[in-house]
């Protein structure tokens, strides 16, 4: 078995529908997104900008970050920064309202991954994960609660199903993830009697950059990588773009500490 060969998956059997006609839910609603540049955070920006948001898009990437926003049928800004570090997270919360007044919607989105035996890992490597995968969501929540509360606004984080069962080769993402979970239930809880909303989608493979370029250990046991595919394959971006869309409108106003998986049955089985 490759290192990649378990994300692989037969298009035959992709069971993707028609993408439904969009509407204007996010008409007057100003959204900041991490990780805008890519994967779920570009199809995420997108989204809400085709359903008439106005979004601040960030991304430590600056032309992947710049081709979202040409690609955005809709109003996107677009901000160039490392998340990691908690004065940018503070720093992009403040242009956004610097540039639209309001915050609605936080979409903790950014992260990274590496796959590597546990006793391999660098230090440098940890806390980059923790840095960006934990970190910059506590932080950028931390800035975004007020202006979030006086919008009546939500966030919504990316975790992974990594969050929810063992997954080999990925301790430290794991533990990140299992981390944004925490960060998700206990936000919701201390502002249950108030007008914010915290909800986290856990995807399991998706058909992202990140997921293309992932290379395992070259030893890694064939049984174990199992575990991390299913038998129907990798979501698409646009799933995610789309569940996060309904989590963060007001369709979902009953919905707060919830944990949606978006993992083709994976966790379940």
């Amino acid at each position: 078995m490759g290192r990649r060969a378990f994300l692989l998956w037969d298009r035959r059997h992709d069971m993707r529908a028609p993408s439904p006609a969009l509407t204007a839910r996010f008409a007057g609603k100003v959204a900041l997104v991490t990780g805008a540049g890519s994967g779920m955070g570009r199809a995420i920006t997108l989204r809400l900008a085709a359903e008439g948001a106005s979004v601040f898009a960030v991304d430590i990437d600056a032309p992947r970050l710049e081709e979202t926003g040409r690609l955005a049928a809709g109003t996107v800004s677009t901000y160039a920064t490392d998340v990691s570090h908690p004065s940018s997270c503070a720093a992009a919360v403040a242009a956004c309202i610097d540039g639209f007044g309001r915050m609605d919607i936080l979409g903790n989105v950014a992260g990274i991954y590496l796959a590597c035996h546990v006793t391999d890992m660098s230090l440098e490597q940890y806390r980059r994960i923790m840095a960006v995968n934990l970190d910059a969501y506590f932080f950028l929540a931390q800035s975004a609660i007020p202006h979030l509360l006086e919008a009546d606004g939500n966030i919504v984080n990316i975790a992974s199903n990594a969050a929810l069962q063992g997954v080999p080769y990925s301790v430290a993402y794991s533990m990140s993830k299992g981390g944004v979970l925490q960060l998700t239930r206990s936000l919701a809880v201390e502002f249950l009697k108030r007008p914010l909303r915290v909800n986290a989608i856990a995807p399991a493979g998706t058909n992202t950059n990140i997921a293309a370029s992932t290379e395992f250990p070259p030893d890694m046991d064939p049984d174990l990588a199992r575990r991390m595919g299913g038998l129907r394959g990798m979501a698409e971006p646009e799933e995610v773009a789309a569940l996060f869309c309904f989590l963060a409108s007001a369709e979902a106003r009953s919905v707060t500490g919830a944990v949606y998986t978006l993992d083709n049955g994976i966790t379940a089985s």
